[in-house]
């Protein structure tokens, strides 16, 4: 693995989160930059780097900040989205919690580059210690001149407001999160208009996660190519990646793209937990596609293997399940969080994910049919792609890839009348709970 560290080049010593701490790693030196740059050379490094979005779709950053209107006369605005809500995902609340200047700078640094006077980071409810942290930041970056004020040799003001979400999965859309924002209830919008032409306030607005806005300082730093060399041809740079389940070694890494999977599960992650073989891989977050172990023997992590080996790439969440689990109380569990987290305004997520909650668990609990099996992929046609957000697809993304790849499984809970697994291994939730 590459010993490169872009967003995790600290000590966690208690005060890495602090602004003194932050400069003493060349904080900030970036902002100094601008004087000599104009917005669009800023926007031509973000576009030069090929940063995709990290917060799961994967979509390259400097493209999303060129669909703003040219010459509006509207105030645009820029929104860091910290809602971290995909079960499995982590990896944004360290920097939240140990390096939120980074995160502040690159959204100088980014505001910059669009004319955005005024950004607004979200941070999920739950968050509360993150919260904490990045609220201090802010008001350090502000007593220290960096925000509210003129930069140095510059005319430019950035000013940069923390709010709280409510604890609502939906607002991590971008329009759930900008009627958050605006004090409506946490429900997401029709697209289009989409946020770049009519968002927050009915204003242009680019939103981007944590993750990606972090990367934003040393890209202006080092050169738009420069990021452009690590990783692979279509996947540069790092990514942080979230890990948990059954390995020994559970936590947040920074990986170049491109490390062979197996490789940084058995030498980064310490292997499978309890020496157990490895039984499948949810790579991306909970909604995305689950694997088989030869799925994954030639896979590396980055967007197109990982696409290639049936799955995705998602928010980085990657959740190791070792032999022993049953995979249709893992489904269960996943079903649950869906349904308890569908805001209600589309009918087909509202009836459709309760549905397949309660057809999982009939199965689970051993009283299923084998035409439940069927029934389950027969629902999910109904409500991916039916929905405003994409809650909907994401309930039935682990639905359908779990019935495919595991449907003996479902089969022998029928034939049975009860989960084989009972009593034979810890309950899931010690992998996404």
């Amino acid at each position: 693995m590459s010993d490169i560290k872009i967003l995790l080049n600290f000590e966690k010593n208690g005060t890495s989160h602090t602004l003194k701490s932050y400069q003493a790693r060349d904080g900030y030196e970036t902002v100094s930059k601008l004087k000599k740059m104009k917005p669009e050379q800023v926007l031509d490094e973000v576009k030069k780097s090929g940063i995709r979005g990290r917060g799961g779709a994967g979509f390259p950053a400097g493209i999303k900040w060129s669909f703003l209107p040219k010459g509006t006369d509207k105030p645009i605005y820029l929104i860091c989205n910290g809602d971290e809500g995909e079960p499995g995902t982590f990896k944004d609340r360290v920097i939240l919690e140990e390096n939120p200047h980074m995160l502040i700078e690159g959204m100088i640094l980014s505001s910059y580059a669009i004319n955005a006077k005024h950004a607004y980071i979200y941070i999920r409810g739950e968050y509360g210690f993150a919260l904490h942290r990045t609220q201090e930041a802010v008001k350090e970056a502000y007593e220290a001149g960096y925000l509210g004020k003129k930069l140095k040799g510059t005319d430019y003001v950035c000013d940069i407001t923390v709010h709280k979400g409510a604890g609502a999965y939906v607002v991590g859309d971008e329009t759930g999160l900008m009627n958050s924002i605006e004090g409506k209830k946490g429900q997401t919008r029709n697209k289009p208009p989409f946020p770049a032409i009519e968002g927050l306030y009915e204003c242009p607005t680019i939103i981007n996660n944590v993750e990606t806005l972090a990367s934003v300082p040393y890209i202006v730093e080092k050169g738009g190519d420069h990021y452009k060399s690590i990783g692979t041809e279509k996947s540069s740079g790092t990514k942080l990646l979230s890990v948990s389940g059954h390995v020994r070694k559970p936590g947040v890494y920074e990986i170049e793209m491109g490390y062979p999977f197996m490789d940084f599960l058995n030498n980064e992650c310490g292997g499978i937990l309890g020496g157990k073989k490895l039984k499948a891989v949810i790579p991306g977050g909970s909604s995305t596609p689950v694997l088989k172990p030869e799925n994954c023997k030639n896979m590396t992590l980055d967007y197109e293997s990982i696409a290639e080996a049936g799955s995705s790439l998602g928010s980085g969440a990657v959740i190791v399940i070792a032999e022993g689990t049953c995979m249709v109380k893992l489904l269960e569990v996943l079903a649950h969080f869906y349904h308890h987290e569908s805001c209600g305004q589309c009918t087909p997520c509202r009836e459709g994910t309760g549905w397949l909650l309660k057809i999982i668990k009939r199965i689970e609990d051993g009283k299923g049919k084998m035409e439940d099996i069927d029934l389950l992929t027969s629902i999910t046609k109904h409500i991916a792609f039916h929905t405003i957000c994409p809650l909907g697809d994401a309930a039935c993304g682990p639905v359908d890839s779990f019935v495919k790849q595991f449907r003996e499984e479902f089969e022998e809970h029928i034939k049975l009348g009860k989960c084989p697994y009972d009593g034979k291994f810890e309950r899931i939730q010690t992998v996404v709970g």
